[in-house]
């Protein structure tokens, strides 16, 4: 009986951790993109007023830029922040479905470029790029920790600068977050160049299916600086998930 007990419960706690493990969109995973034009570049830079009307420091300072990657696959990215709020972290940012308006109205750019139908939660799998909303490139290549000027480089094969596809980003925004997602400020992109070279050719990526969709739900806008803890928490329950296996499984012994 002790036997059979602890293969149920184990078989309860496998099955949990699989479950959160193979979280995709409800077309499945995204897939690569290629026939990206060679040399293309496209960059959208945050403007000198923010959108959230709480007390900050001026407005976060930065761009993305975005490359068409090695032989057409992918895109590269390149992104620069600065003048980071002192609190409200770990800051995240995301392309999403629509451009900001004439207005300045980071509301009016609607939620993450989600191609896929995956959803916000729960969190994206850093681990499992291809099951994670297109447009969430924080939760993809990473937060953003502190208030100190944050830079990166990365490559991101399931977003693509070929117009008219359902995963192209050219004519949405990027968006920069508190950790609660409240939208503190929102850019368009325009065209840098268009050169006719590619960079050096790419390694292997995950591949998904072929998908498309709608943006999931938008959050409004807040003028209280958000409390971080909860989120980290949540994190730590989710990872430690199994626990209470372990923990069932002593008792049995």
């Amino acid at each position: 009986m002790r036997v059979s007990n602890i293969i149920s419960i184990s078989a309860i706690g496998a099955s949990s951790a699989f479950a959160q493990n193979s979280t995709t969109g409800q077309l499945g995973d995204a897939a690569v993109q290629t026939g990206n034009p060679a040399g293309l570049a496209v960059k959208a830079t945050l403007p000198e007023d923010p959108f959230w009307t709480g007390p900050i420091n001026g407005n976060v300072k930065g761009s993305l830029t975005a490359t068409s990657g090695p032989g057409g696959v992918g895109i590269d990215y390149e992104v620069s922040f600065s003048n980071l709020p002192t609190e409200g972290g770990p800051f995240i940012y995301h392309i999403h479905t629509a451009p900001v308006p004439e207005s300045g109205n980071c509301t009016s750019t609607l939620a993450h470029l989600d191609q896929y139908i995956r959803g916000e939660d729960p969190a994206c799998d850093v681990t499992r790029p291809q099951s994670c909303q297109q447009g969430d490139l924080s939760g993809k290549y990473g937060h953003i920790n502190g208030s100190a000027p944050f830079t990166a480089k990365y490559h991101d094969p399931y977003t693509s600068l070929v117009e008219g596809a359902g995963a192209y980003i050219a004519n949405r925004s990027l968006v920069f977050h508190f950790a609660n997602k409240t939208r503190i400020s929102c850019a368009n992109f325009s065209t840098l160049s268009t050169n006719g070279t590619y960079p050096p050719s790419p390694t292997s990526y995950p591949t998904g299916g072929s998908g498309s969709g709608s943006a999931t739900s938008t959050p409004s806008p807040s003028s209280t600086v958000p409390v971080t803890g909860a989120a980290g928490a949540l994190n730590i329950v989710k990872n430690f998930a199994i626990a209470p296996v372990v923990v069932a499984f002593l008792a049995l012994l």
